[in-house]
């Protein structure tokens, strides 16, 4: 499992380490909050259009051959900014990093479904969450400190040893699970898994989830900023953001396994915290990001594992892969969409605003599951 936990704080280190500080060092290729979106965005983008496929590729080889392309990839992807310093090869890394990542991270999922019994399955899930967590929460910390001393040339070099590194050692420690048989699966029966509300509640909140998660990274950094904050003290309040998520992972995964929990009630639980977290960003100052940052890792953290081990449990083995590159799918298109819907608010209004509506966006989800929970659960007699 610890290659496993390795790649995951891989890219979340690469991902939130390198948008947390796009803002504030690289004034020639990000000249506004429209052009900062999409930057953001073009990590997920690639995602978005990419994760499917490779899930399902994992699913036909093995998810271990996947998962080494994927980190060389990653690792080849990073060396393109770290060699060349232009805007174009910049938004040309970004590119490669999530199509890479698109590679690896369905793949890493899926072994984690497929080396852990179903009655541990919170707990993995929740572990692995936790390390990546850890990348999240180091990721901008680090990522200012590396910027600050070597420009963001270095971060990317950084991040090109860190992929080629874990490659190695996934090569070295990651046991082969070979392909299972499958049933034969029409596109009427892919369309009917993947649009039943065993797939789309889950999938629904961590593309919620994941949104906010961008948003506070990327956008809370330019509140601090507009506040007269410093880089490294921006980067610490957007670090508060991932440790929370990274304290609360591991907790929910457990109360989830001890049936303490349910999928439905903690997933409608970590949206209105998430959503709590977003109002609490729209305040002035350096109160307003901490305590915006911390609710909305809490949430994050509340939905994670509870998302994906509910579609594991859900899921035929021999699908995993499938099942999760399609609801890694639905989680960067919030993670792109996030940045691009408070971007866009932003520059009709103002940043606060953007906070606000995808606040709403989420509480409203919340309520929804509050709702349709009552509806389907029997009156005590």
């Amino acid at each position: 499992m610890w290659p496993l936990y390795a790649a995951g704080f891989t890219t979340a280190f690469g991902a939130h380490g390198i948008a947390a500080n796009l803002g504030g060092f690289s004034d020639d290729a990000v000249t506004s909050l429209l052009v900062l979106g999409g930057l953001l965005a073009l990590y997920d983008g690639a995602e978005v259009l990419l994760k499917p496929v490779f899930g399902t590729l994992a699913d036909r080889v093995g998810a271990r051959p996947v998962l080494l392309g994927g980190l060389v990839a990653f690792a080849a992807a990073s060396a393109l900014y770290a060699m060349v310093d232009s805007p174009g090869w910049l938004w040309a890394a970004r590119l490669g990093q999530g199509a890479a990542a698109s590679a690896f991270s369905p793949s890493a999922s899926a072994l984690v479904a497929r080396l852990n019994p179903a009655a541990k399955r919170g707990r993995a899930f929740g572990s692995y969450g936790f390390y990546k967590s850890i990348g999240y929460t180091l990721g901008p910390l680090l990522g200012g400190v590396l910027v600050r001393a070597g420009g963001l040339r270095l971060l990317f070099a950084v991040m090109m040893v860190l992929g080629a590194a874990v490659a190695v050692w996934a090569a070295l420690a990651v046991p082969a699970t070979a392909p299972l048989p499958r049933r034969r699966q029409t596109v009427l029966d892919l369309a009917r898994r993947l649009t039943s509300g065993s797939f789309l509640v889950p999938t629904a909140a961590l593309a919620g989830a994941t949104a906010a998660l961008s948003v506070g990274v990327g956008f809370l950094p330019v509140s601090g900023a507009r506040a007269g904050l410093g880089t490294v003290a921006t980067g610490a309040a957007v670090s508060v953001l991932a440790a929370c998520a990274a304290v609360v992972q591991p907790a929910a995964g457990r109360a989830l396994d001890t049936e303490r929990l349910t999928t439905r009630t903690g997933l409608a639980a970590g949206l209105l915290t998430t959503a709590a977290g977003l109002g609490c960003a729209t305040l002035p100052g350096l109160l307003g990001i901490l305590t915006g940052a911390a609710l909305i890792g809490s949430g994050t953290g509340l939905i994670t594992p509870l998302g994906f081990a509910a579609l594991a449990a859900t899921t035929p083995a021999e699908r995993l892969g499938q099942t999760m590159g399609s609801a890694e799918l639905g989680r960067e298109l919030g993670d792109a969409g996030g940045p691009l819907l408070v971007a866009a608010a932003a520059v009709l209004t103002t940043l606060s605003y953007g906070f606000a509506v995808l606040a709403v966006l989420l509480a409203t989800g919340s309520a929804f599951l509050l709702a349709t929970h009552r509806a389907t659960t029997p009156a005590p007699r």
